[in-house]
C-alpha cells in the first residue's frame, strides 16, 4: 500500500503517485497530519482552495488484524481553525487498503456550484455529476449508491449540513449494513468535503488482491494473541459487547462526572432511563440488534441497532457520547426522543456531540425550553432545510452562543466538550485543553485510569498525576490512530503486559520490520509534534489551551473546580 490518489476537484482530474520519503512508513493519522503540515498553508481559509481533505487507512487496515478497520480523515478544521484528524469505522478504510491506496487527497476547489460523485475501483477512478443526490440525507444516498454499485461497497457521504458547509457538519460512512451510523464526526470536516464539491465517494475493491503480509505465520500468531487479549478483557470482551458504549452512562453518572444541563451538575436524575442497560432491555423487547461491529473484523462489537416502539428501525451506532449530548446535557430523558435526534444527525450529517452541546446552548439562551424534545427535534430539522436558525445551529456551540448572546459555552478551540466534566475527570480535562484537535476525549482517554481504573489509578478529582497521564495517552492514541486500530483496544492494551508488543509484532510481521515498543512511542510523539507545529503556524498559542472560565465554578456532587494553570497544562506538550 504505497500509492496516493490525488483528485483535483476544480479540474475534475486525478493522478496517482508513489508515497516516497518520509511518507512511505506512515498511515492513518500520522499520514494525514504529515501531509497537512507539508502541503496546506496553516493560514488558509478552511473552506478555500488551499485546504485539502485527506482520507487515509491505518497501517494495519485491510489485514486480518482484529479491529483494524478504522480510517483517518484530515484537514484544516473550519470549526477550530487548526489541524484536524477525525476517525471513523465503516468499510472505506479496508477497501482502500486492498486497492493499494495509502491516501486519497481532495485538492483545490471547484468553480461551479455542482456536486460530484467519486467512484474508485480496482482499475478506474471516475468523477461523475452527483445531481441526483443533491439535497438528500445520508440514509437515502447510501441506499441509492448500494443499489447502483452493489451492496457492501464502501461509501462516505455528506448530508445537507455538509452541502451548506456548516462547521458542525460531519462525514458519514456506510456501516456493514448500509446505514450511515459511522461518522468522522468532529471538527466540521463535512463542510470541507462540501467545499470541494464532493457529495460522496464510493470505494469498490472487487477484483483486488489481499494486502501483502511479509511474514504470514508470524502475523497469524500475533493476531491470535491479539484476539485473545481483546476478548479476554472485561471491558472489550464483556462490558462493551453487552451494553455498547452507553454502558458508561450509569458508570460516569455514579462517578459524578456526567455533565447535566450544560455542565451544571455531574449527575442526571434520569440517567437510568437513557443507559446502556435500558437500551439492551428495549432492544430485547422491540427487536433490533444488541451488538455488531462498525467494520468487518471487529471482535469487540460495541455497535447496535435500536428500533422504535413499533419495532421499526430508528438508529444504529447509538453511542454513549451521542446519548449524553442529546440527552443528559439537554435534560431530554426519553430514550426514543434521543434516538430520533441521533437519527436526524446521521441523516443530515451533523456531529452528535457538537449538536447536543449546541442544543444545550440554545436552551441556555431560552430559544427552546430545557428538556423539550419536540422543540429540539424541530430545531435540528431546520438545519436540513437551510432556514436561518438552522444555519446557526448547524455551525456549532460557539457560533450559536455568540449569535444568541450566551456566555456559558463549553468549548475549547471552539469545539464542544464531550461527555465527561473536566472538574470531575481532570485527566480528560487536560486532554481537552492540550490536544491539537480542540476538546476531544478520544485524543487521550484519561477516563480509563481516572474512572475505570484501567492502565493505572489516578485520582480524577485532584490535579496530581493527570498532566502526565493525559500526555502519555495522547502519545499512545496518536500511534493507535496511525495503525488504523479502534481506540477501544487501549483498554486491553493498557492492562496487558504484552499489549504494545503485540501491536508491534503485527506491524513487524506485516511489513517485515524490526520495530520496538519505543518506536511506537516515537511515532506518537512525531505525530503530535507535526500537529502542534501546524497549529503554531496557524496562530495558536498557550492561551488557546484553556477551558472557559465557568469551569472554575464548584461542580456538584464533588464540588471540585478546574484548578490547573497554563504552565502546568503546557507540560503535557513537552516531549523533551
Amino acid at each position: 500500500m504505497s500509492t496516493i490518489l490525488r483528485i483535483n476537484t476544480r479540474e475534475k482530474t486525478h493522478s496517482f503517485e508513489e508515497a516516497g520519503g518520509d511518507l512511505a512508513s506512515l498511515g492513518g493519522r500520522a499520514l494525514t497530519s504529515k501531509l497537512l503540515l507539508n502541503e496546506v498553508p496553516p493560514t488558509c481559509h478552511p473552506l478555500g482552495k488551499g485546504n485539502k481533505l485527506i482520507v487515509a487507512p491505518g497501517l494495519l487496515s485491510g489485514t486480518a488484524a482484529a479491529n483494524s478497520g478504522r480510517l483517518s480523515v484530515g484537514a484544516k478544521s473550519p470549526l477550530t481553525g487548526g489541524i484536524k484528524e477525525s476517525n471513523s469505522g465503516g468499510l472505506v478504510s479496508q477497501k482502500l487498503a486492498k486497492l493499494g491506496i495509502k491516501a486519497v487527497v481532495l485538492e483545490d476547489k471547484p468553480e461551479d456550484a455542482g456536486l460530484s460523485l467519486i467512484v474508485i475501483k480496482n482499475d478506474s477512478v471516475e468523477i461523475l455529476p452527483a445531481d441526483e443526490y443533491v439535497g438528500l440525507g445520508n440514509n437515502e444516498v447510501i441506499k441509492r449508491l448500494w443499489e447502483k454499485y452493489g451492496k457492501r461497497v464502501g461509501v462516505m457521504s455528506i448530508g445537507p449540513a455538509g452541502e451548506q458547509r456548516l462547521t458542525a457538519a460531519c462525514i458519514n460512512f456506510a456501516d456493514p449494513n448500509g446505514r450511515p451510523g459511522r461518522a468522522a464526526g468532529r471538527g466540521g470536516l463535512g463542510a470541507v468535503m462540501g467545499s470541494k464539491g464532493v457529495k460522496a465517494i464510493v470505494v469498490d475493491d472487487s477484483g483486488s488482491g489481499k494486502v501483502s503480509v511479509a511474514d504470514p505465520e508470524a502475523f497469524k500468531t500475533a493476531n491470535k494473541r491479539w484476539v485473545e487479549m481483546l476478548r479476554g478483557h472485561p471491558v472489550t470482551g464483556q462490558g462493551l459487547p453487552t451494553y455498547g458504549t452507553a454502558v458508561l452512562i450509569n458508570i460516569i453518572n455514579e462517578a459524578g462526572a456526567l455533565p447535566t444541563k450544560n455542565f451544571r451538575s455531574g449527575r442526571f436524575e434520569y440517567a437510568q432511563d437513557i443507559s446502556g442497560e435500558r437500551i439492551a432491555e428495549l432492544i430485547e423487547k422491540r427487536g433490533g440488534k444488541a451488538k455488531e461491529g462498525c467494520h468487518p473484523g471487529c471482535v469487540i462489537q460495541c455497535s447496535n441497532v435500536y428500533n422504535d416502539k413499533d419495532g421499526k428501525y430508528l438508529t444504529s451506532g447509538f453511542e454513549y457520547e451521542s446519548i449524553w449530548a442529546l440527552g443528559a446535557n439537554t435534560t431530554i430523558k426519553d430514550l426514543d426522543d434521543v434516538a430520533i435526534l441521533d437519527h436526524l444527525c446521521d441523516d443530515i450529517g451533523l456531529d452528535t456531540i457538537e449538536t447536543g452541546v449546541t442544543l444545550g446552548v440554545a436552551m441556555e439562551a431560552g430559544l427552546i425550553a430545557w428538556g423539550d424534545a419536540k422543540a429540539a427535534i424541530d430545531l435540528v430539522k431546520k438545519v436540513a432545510t437551510g432556514e436561518p436558525m438552522g444555519k446557526i445551529i448547524g455551525n456549532g456551540a460557539a457560533f450559536t452562543g455568540q449569535a444568541l448572546g450566551v456566555d456559558r459555552i463549553p468549548v475549547v478551540k471552539r469545539q464542544a466538550l464531550p461527555a465527561y466534566d473536566p472538574r470531575s475527570v481532570k485527566g480528560v480535562g487536560v486532554t481537552y485543553c492540550t490536544s491539537p484537535m480542540g476538546a476531544d476525549h478520544t485524543a487521550g482517554y484519561a477516563v480509563a485510569p481516572n474512572i475505570l481504573k484501567v492502565g493505572g489509578d489516578v485520582d480524577p478529582l485532584k490535579k496530581e498525576g493527570n498532566v502526565e497521564i493525559s500526555k502519555n495517552l495522547q502519545i499512545a492514541t496518536a500511534a493507535i490512530d496511525s495503525a488504523g486500530l479502534c481506540l477501544f483496544v487501549a483498554f486491553a492494551v493498557l492492562d496487558a503486559e504484552d499489549g504494545v508488543q503485540t501491536i508491534v509484532d503485527l506491524l513487524n510481521a506485516q511489513y517485515g520490520l524490526s520495530l520496538t515498543p519505543d518506536d511506537v512511542v516515537s511515532l506518537g510523539i512525531s505525530v503530535l509534534k507535526d500537529e502542534y507545529e501546524f497549529n503554531a503556524r496557524a496562530g495558536f498559542t498557550k492561551i488557546h489551551d484553556r477551558l472557559p472560565d465557568f469551569f472554575k465554578e464548584p461542580f456538584p456532587p464533588h464540588n471540585t473546580t478546574w484548578d490547573l494553570t497554563d504552565e502546568e497544562l503546557q507540560q503535557a506538550k513537552d516531549f523533551a
